[in-house]
């Protein structure tokens, strides 16, 4: 028991590290309010390990992609503390066709993420529109980002 929860411990880090080295090579995405940072990025699921996927419960596919979302709050020392949120959305194309976005929440160590898949559609600019609330006392902040996916066959 011990040994496949160390795994799949493995695995989520395995995961993030997969997203955050695929993001690198864009600039850093992330909205800025008050305390807060919203950082956010979409990547193809593709990029994934088949083991990181299985362990996650992911859909690894050409056409399928990732939302990650994840909110920290600067301290006064200038670090910063993951924060849980509750993150809703949807993505549209060029046709406007709305997707909604079920996010699911994972915790890894100090991190915490908030993930959601969605349909990839051929060299479009697909449109993300997010509600992120990080502080029930306040109201959602608006989270828009426009990007466009190549697909690999």
């Amino acid at each position: 028991m011990l040994r496949r929860l160390m795994i799949s411990a493995a695995l989520v880090g395995t995961l993030f590290a997969t997203i955050f080295a695929t993001t690198a090579a864009y600039a850093e995405q992330f909205a800025r309010v008050g305390d807060y940072e919203i950082h956010y990025s979409a990547v193809n699921s593709s990029f994934l390990t088949p083991e990181v996927a299985q362990a996650n419960n992911l859909q690894r596919s050409v056409n399928r992609g990732l939302v990650n979302v994840s909110v920290r709050e600067r301290q006064e020392d200038g670090s910063t503390r993951a924060v849980n949120a509750s993150v809703q959305g949807h993505v549209s194309g060029l046709t406007g066709v709305q997707e909604s976005l079920s996010f699911r929440t994972v915790h890894d160590g100090d991190a915490t993420y908030h993930l959601a898949p969605f349909t990839m559609r051929e060299d479009e600019s697909m449109r993300f529109e997010l509600s992120v609330r990080y502080d029930r006392n306040a109201a959602p902040e608006p989270v828009n980002f426009i990007q466009r996916f190549y697909i690999d066959r």
